[in-house]
Parts: C-alpha cells; structure tokens; sequence
C-alpha cells in the first residue's frame, strides 16, 4: 500500500496490527459468502458480487448475488417459521440472544478487522463498534421476557379491559455500510426478542461483517428460518416484490433520506408497518461559556467517529462569535494531526472514505466553498495514490448556501460558521430540513436546557460528543425519519397491541 500522511504524520504499510496479511487472508476464507435463507448456505442464482477494501481499492472477496426468486425464498422461509419462533417462550428467544452476544464479543477481534477490511474504519474504532453492536444483543435479550399487557376495569362498569403484545411478523431490515454490524444488530435484536423473523439486506459495500453476525446467531441456536441474509447488487430489484408481498409485516431502514423516502413510498400502497432512521445535518453549537477544552474534545469525537460517515457526525459547527477564532484554530490543529492511512496499521486515527464517488462528493463541496470565499485551516485534500482517503478539513467562513452547510457531508469535514446570540445560534441549527441529533456545549445549566428544548431533533448531546447507547432511543424528527431503536422503546416497534373487552 502506499503511504498516506496528513499533518505530518505518515502511516506506512509495515506497521499492521491486524496480525498481518495471513491473518487477513485467513479471516476472508471464514467468512460465508452465500446468502443464508432457511438455515441454509446457498449460492445467488444471479451469479456473484465483488466486495473492495476501501484503503486500497482492491477486491476483497466474491459473495453470492441475489435475484429476485433468492429474495421470495427467503421471505417464504421467514413466514414459514414465523408461526412457531412467535410461540417461542420469550426467556427462550432472550437465552439465545445472550449466547450471541457472548460469542460476538469473544470473536470482538475478528468482527473488528472484518469490518475494517470492508469498511475502512481504523481497528480502534471496529473494536468500539463491536462493543456497541454486541450490546443490542444483550439488551434485548434482557427486554424479551418484559413484554407485557395491563388489565384495567372499564371506568363505566361492567367489564373489563386486556391488552397484550403480539409480534408484527415477518420484517425486512435494510442496514447501511458505514456501522456493518451496529446497524444490524439494532435491528435483529429486537425483532428477535420481539417473536418477529427477519429478512436482512445488508449494504453492498460491507456484507461480510452481516454474513458472519448470521453464522453466530445460527451457533447461538436461532432456529432454521428466523433469520435469512440476502446480498444483492439489484437491491431495487429484489427488495420491491418483498414490501409489495402481503406476508411481510414490517420493513425497517437505516440508509439515505431519498432512498427512505422512495420506500414509505413503496410501502404506502399496503399501509405495511415501517420505521426509518435516515439522514442528518448535525449542528454543533459552542457558546461562549463552554469549557473549550471539553468542546474541542468532544467536537473530535462528533466530527471524526467513522471518519465523519455517521449519520450523526456533527456537520456544521456554530460557535458564538467571542470563542470561535479561538476553537477554529484549536480544532484546526487537532484535525491536522490526525494520522491518516490503511485501518490495520499502528496509530491510523482515519481511514477512507467508502469509495471514489464518496471522496469526490466531498472534494466538491470543499472546492465550492472555497470558490465563494470560505478558508480552509487544515486539510482541503485528498490523500496518497491508493484508496480513497481524504484529509481532515477545517474550513471558516462558509457562505450560507454551500453545500457543505445546507446538506449531509458524509466526510471528515468541520465548516466553522460564527454567531451572535442563543436565538440565532438555535435558528440557524434549526435551519434544516434534518433533525437526527443536535450538540451543545455550554457551562450554563438553564441554557443548556433551553437550547436541548429548543433544537428540533430526537436527540442531543449536552457537553457529550458521543450519545450512541443501546438503553436509548435513537432516531430523528422532521427528513431524519421516524421510529425509535435502542431503549425500552425500540422492542415496541416490533410489537403489536391487542386489545380484549369482557364482561363481568
């Protein structure tokens, strides 16, 4: 590989802490690669697709392509076990749960570089995402046996009231590439422990980390049909017959706001169950107040976890006018010390980006700032020959309208913009048509609360750079979508109520 550097650091191809290329190759060859659909390994009847290392632009690996038919096949075999995994004994379904976690975490190193050499994140930060994926598992196996009804009188008299909690039935969960176990795991875990089957498309670009979560969830004794996997590059193709087949009950989806957007359309048409956690345009606020300290911190970690593609990246950052000289330039210099390169090696903090379309996507928006007049502090360019890296950026003085400000930056990329006043701070995080997650750093207690309330988002990070907890709601407001995963309230989303009236 050839060498990257950022800031003066270099990273090199002979300091790998993976074990090294026998390991990698090792790992490769115990992945499966075929699609798993009624407990069976079975080959794509639309031949095979090509899996790449993002560091290096080569093919990793084939896998089985899924057709149209591969895709009806597994759909029929989580219906066919739908009836009896739903009649499962919950403490049963939480028993299973919990042995995956187990086995989850103790192959924590070999998820890790998995997700590493189909995704690019730098080892540290796959082994962060192993931990968090594995906790859903946990979780959930833990809410399995709280599903429950209330018994109530009719405050009229005469009779009583009884509901009680059934699963949806057969779901579709379509995860994305950048957390390759962490979105699936936030969904499977809940639709299991629920008594729901599952059909799994996980994203093209990372299905590896998805394959091997289904063979230990096979080991962990999730009977044949519960839960199917199908990679395919026809993902339109293939998913259509499945949200328009009255049998599926519920799809979810974690991607894109355009791609969410045309599913709610698909799914209108049978009124079929969803939740969608789609894109956001994170605002970052700093007043005046804030322990700088901390807000640099945590603007690192808000900004840079995934190497900025999470859909709760801070993407645009609003610092009040007395301290944003001040953090530009601190965050300038602690951006441009990051060390950039392949994932394996020693000290990388940031890998590539997903591909060549997402470095020049990024490219572009720096470029057309740049052009209507903002600075770059740090960064502003790509890095090294191979792969598809790009360096972490500061850039001040963004206009209104740049891109960089107005849409979803997937990239490491922090657009400084100075503010006067809180109502003008909070207009201006407010100034979007996303509402995934909000950050706000401030010493004063009455302001932070006044800002949290303020921001129009499902969630906030108050003085936190990082609020991800599977014992929490995730989801957004407004084109961030709909629906809650994590917490208490991500099993309800799989659940059905019924309600019994009786006499007496």
């Amino acid at each position: 590989m050839t060498s990257t550097t950022t800031g003066g650091a270099t990273s090199g191809a002979g300091n790998s802490v993976s074990g090294g290329a026998e390991r990698e190759q090792r790992l490769l060859r115990d992945v499966p690669t075929q699609l798993f659909i009624g407990g069976t390994w079975r080959d794509g009847s639309a031949g095979t697709l090509t899996v790449e290392d993002p560091s290096t632009g080569q093919v990793l690996t084939g896998i089985a392509d899924a057709s149209v038919e591969d895709g009806t096949a597994a759909l029929d075999a989580a219906v066919a076990a739908q009836h009896d995994w739903a009649r499962t004994p919950p403490r049963q379904r939480a028993e299973i749960l919990r042995r995956a976690f187990d086995a989850v975490t103790e192959r924590a190193e070999d998820f890790a570089l998995l997700m590493t050499l189909e995704m690019g994140k730098p080892l540290a930060e796959a082994r962060g995402e192993v931990a968090y994926g594995a906790e859903f598992l946990r979780w959930f196996s833990e809410e399995a046996s709280r599903i429950s009804g209330r018994y109530a009188q009719n405050p009229a008299g005469g009779s009583r009231m009884l509901t009680m909690k059934q699963p949806v039935g057969p779901c579709l969960a379509i995860t994305p590439w950048n957390f390759p176990l962490a979105m699936g795991t936030r969904k499977i875990g809940p639709a299991l422990a629920a008594g729901c089957t599952v059909v799994v498309k996980p994203a093209t670009q990372t299905p590896l980390t998805m394959l091997a979560l289904a063979r230990v969830l096979q080991e962990a004794g999730v009977p044949d049909g519960v839960l199917n996997v199908v990679t395919t590059s026809r993902t339109s193709e293939v998913m259509a017959p499945l949200i328009a087949d009255p049998r599926l009950r519920k799809l979810t989806f974690t991607g894109s706001t355009p791609v969410g957007q045309a599913l709610v359309r698909q799914s209108a048409e049978r009124l079929l169950r969803t939740s969608m956690e789609l894109g956001g345009n994170a605002p970052f606020l700093v007043f005046d107040d804030a322990d700088l300290d901390a807000a640099v911190e945590g603007a690192m970690a808000a900004k840079m976890r995934n190497m900025g593609e999470a859909c709760t990246a801070a993407n645009r950052f609003y610092v009040q006018r007395g301290v944003a000289e001040e953090f530009s330039h601190r965050l300038a210099e602690r951006m441009g010390a990051l060390r950039v390169g392949r994932g394996t090696e020693e000290g990388v903090q940031v890998g590539p980006l997903i591909d060549a379309r997402a470095c020049e996507d990024v490219a572009g928006r720096v470029s057309e700032a740049v052009q209507a007049g903002a600075q770059v502090l740090t960064g502003g360019r790509g890095v090294g020959e191979a792969g598809y890296f790009y360096a972490p950026t500061v850039v001040t003085g963004v206009p209104a309208g740049a891109r960089l400000l107005t849409q979803e930056t997937f990239g490491p990329v922090a657009p400084v913009v100075a503010f006067d006043t809180e109502e003008e701070g909070v207009a201006l995080a407010n100034d979007t048509e996303y509402g995934l997650v909000g950050y706000v750093f401030t010493e004063g207690f009455s302001r932070g609360m006044r800002v949290a309330e303020a921001l129009d988002t499902g969630m906030v990070g108050l003085n936190a750079g990082v609020i991800s907890n599977a014992a929490a709601p995730f989801g957004g407001v407004k084109a961030s979508g709909f629906g809650r995963e994590g917490g208490f309230e991500g099993i309800e989303e799989y659940l059905e109520t019924k309600y019994v009236g009786f006499p007496m």
